[in-house]
């Protein structure tokens, strides 16, 4: 089945069930690698640091967020490895995915309607369009 997979994660309830959704499918394929990739938004992170907390504090955040996803992982015995990439979320995922060739890109819906969508975008649906190995969305 797939035997290379990458799973896209922000820390979101809807990347965590992305997640486990990736786990599953390679706990089915023996041998299954998964790439979990975090983008580290630099715009995002430079105002969490201004507005409210320190790199420390937002170190120890992520990896509160990052935990029910590894989780995910150990608990089905799959092989995964933890990548972190700085940049905008959508192109960034676009270009490691196309780069690595990959069976199967997961990544979590942000849920928006369709006229947010429209106006602001979604990276989902950016990978959707963009990557060429199928794409998986999860919400």
């Amino acid at each position: 089945m797939y035997k290379k997979i990458l799973v896209a994660v922000d820390g979101s309830a809807n990347s965590t069930r992305a997640a486990e959704h990736a786990a599953y499918l390679a706990s089915l394929s023996p041998g299954a690698v998964v790439n979990v990739l975090y983008i580290l938004d630099y715009d995002r992170t430079r105002s969490d640091v201004l507005q409210n907390a320190g790199s420390d504090d937002l170190h120890i955040d992520r990896k509160k967020q990052l935990a029910p996803i590894k989780d995910a992982f150990e608990q089905r015995k799959v092989t995964y490895e933890l990548v972190i990439k700085h940049g905008e979320p959508g192109p960034t995922i676009v270009i490691f995915a196309n780069s690595n060739d990959f069976d199967l890109v997961i990544v979590g819906s942000r849920g928006l309607n369709s006229f947010q969508e429209m106006v602001l975008g979604s990276v989902s649906h950016k990978v959707a369009k963009r990557v060429t190995a199928p794409v998986l969305i999860v919400k």
